[in-house]
């Protein structure tokens, strides 16, 4: 997702905490706003209702989203047991209830964690961003419309619970590109016996950046100089560092 507009010529990388409420494109273009940068674009889309770390390049750094878009990402996951949406969120229609549901025990939930560490399975949720036909799969499914979806490969590299009460979890996971997070609170929900959907979502991670290093948007928005937020190309992570060849090399 990129952006050409008017403004400066600014090149760096902003570890942005993206507030609740604004998609990940919105949050991009108030932060490039603050900025008057000209050219940016971020390296992972959280849904609305989530928040935390959004990663925007500037400038010649937005020729690093490819790497950061296949990168390990962390999150801190709260879970609502008792009842599945169509969407796998709280943003979604209530389709199922478990009967009776009174909760579950913490050493229920220690014994099914596992299965979902590893190499596992997902199918993709209905409520995503995936095209069928030129077309993203979530427009099928504001229309009712159901499709069937090939499982994808993710790995979970860590699944660990965080804190528990009979009826919610919160979880803390890092995995692979490509993992829904929605899909997995699912999952649990229904390896449990009792349904569950998601109802907050932290990015913590992503590749070598976390939260902690992070700015606020509105903090960004308030300084008299939001460019000094940035970290410079000279000073990323090994491996992001852009490499310039010599003529005869090319």
């Amino acid at each position: 997702m990129a952006s050409r507009r008017s403004g400066r010529l600014l090149d760096g990388v902003l570890l942005l905490d993206k507030p609740v409420g604004l998609s990940s494109n919105h949050a991009l273009q108030r932060a490039r706003r603050a900025m008057d940068a000209r050219k940016a674009g971020h390296t992972g889309t959280l849904d609305p209702f989530a928040t935390g770390l959004l990663v925007c390049c500037f400038g010649k750094a937005t020729k690093l989203s490819g790497l950061l878009l296949d990168a390990d990402k962390a999150y801190e996951a709260t879970i609502q047991l008792g009842s599945e949406t169509d969407s796998g969120d709280l943003t979604g229609t209530v389709v199922a209830n478990a009967e009776d549901f009174t909760g579950v025990t913490e050493e229920q939930v220690i014994a099914i964690l596992p299965q979902f560490t590893g190499a596992i399975q997902q199918i993709p949720p209905m409520y995503s961003a995936l095209k069928r036909d030129g077309k993203p799969l979530y427009e099928y499914a504001r229309q009712g419309i159901e499709l069937e979806r090939p499982p994808r490969d993710v790995f979970i590299h860590q699944l660990n619970l965080l804190e528990y009460s009979p009826t919610e979890l919160r979880v803390f996971v890092q995995c692979s590109k490509g993992t829904y997070i929605r899909t997995l609170a699912q999952d649990i929900g229904r390896a449990l016996g009792c349904y569950g959907h998601l109802t907050a979502l932290r990015r913590t991670q992503v590749g070598p950046f976390t939260l902690d290093s992070s700015i606020e948007l509105e903090a960004l928005q308030n300084l008299s100089e939001p460019e000094q937020t940035l970290i410079a190309l000279s000073d990323l992570p090994a491996g992001l560092q852009p490499v310039n060849l010599k003529k005869e090399a090319l």
